[in-house]
């Protein structure tokens, strides 16, 4: 059983995986038309409440960030990389599939779901290993888009690559440094984007599998970005070429 926490998560729960809802929990004094919003999808689906005092909620979130709100329900479950191929959306519906390498920190891997959900990705793919899983405080650190986007969880990312080129894909990698401009790369093509941990990088062996490396220009003091962030510019950029073609 997993807890999920926060209006936002809990809506995007209710919206789209309702029966995997068991219970809601609410803090006695939370009121407000949120909370009432969420009530109505709740009692539309079926689902108990339950009113407890805020220490109840904290000891069962594990956290004082629980907005009043709980929901238990099933554990996460991930898919299998057919459904994250299949999955195609607008503006890729010849596809896109971010793959991250050790992302270990779960504020950075909520924002990168919440990215790849906002720019149409197919979805996303993590490794089993060293590196972080979805939980409650991803789900929470997405706003819930983690909810709504298929997330596959493999055991070798570097067979995953081999897989995906069979199928079409060209895997891009980004590169702080050494890669070229992304305004001088042709991305017009069935994609795979590799994303690697802010302080190792992508690994060697899943560098040998890519096809191009792409860098972000930067200007001023700091010479890198923050892996979400970097992400997000990189969508953003092949998105809005996609949708001028």
């Amino acid at each position: 059983m997993q807890v999920i926490y926060g209006i936002n998560p809990i809506m995007e729960m209710l919206r789209g995986r309702a029966k995997s809802v068991k219970q809601i929990v609410v803090a006695g004094t939370r009121g407000g038309g949120n909370i009432q919003d969420l009530l109505r999808l709740a009692a539309l689906s079926g689902i108990p409440v339950e009113y407890r005092d805020r220490a109840y909620l904290e000891k069962l979130a594990g956290t004082r960030d629980h907005q009043g709100v709980i929901c238990l329900c099933k554990d996460f479950e991930y898919t299998g990389l057919d459904a994250v191929i299949s999955n195609l959306r607008e503006p890729f519906l010849d596809g896109l599939i971010v793959l991250l390498d050790g992302i270990t920190d779960p504020q950075n891997l909520g924002s990168l779901l919440r990215t790849a959900q906002c720019f149409g990705a197919n979805g996303v793919v993590i490794p089993q290993d060293r590196a972080a899983p979805v939980t409650p405080s991803v789900i929470k650190a997405s706003a819930g888009a983690a909810l709504h986007l298929p997330v596959a969880r493999v055991v070798n990312l570097a067979n995953t690559l081999d897989r995906l080129k069979k199928e079409g894909y060209w895997i891009y990698a980004a590169e702080a440094h050494s890669g070229d401009a992304i305004d001088t790369v042709d991305f017009e093509r069935p994609i795979g984007l590799v994303m690697g941990s802010e302080g190792e990088g992508i690994r060697s062996l899943v560098r040998k599998k890519c096809d191009f490396f792409v860098s972000i220009p930067l200007e001023g003091t700091f010479d890198s970005l923050n892996v979400s962030v970097a992400a997000g510019i990189l969508l953003h950029h092949i998105a809005r070429k996609r949708r001028r073609t």
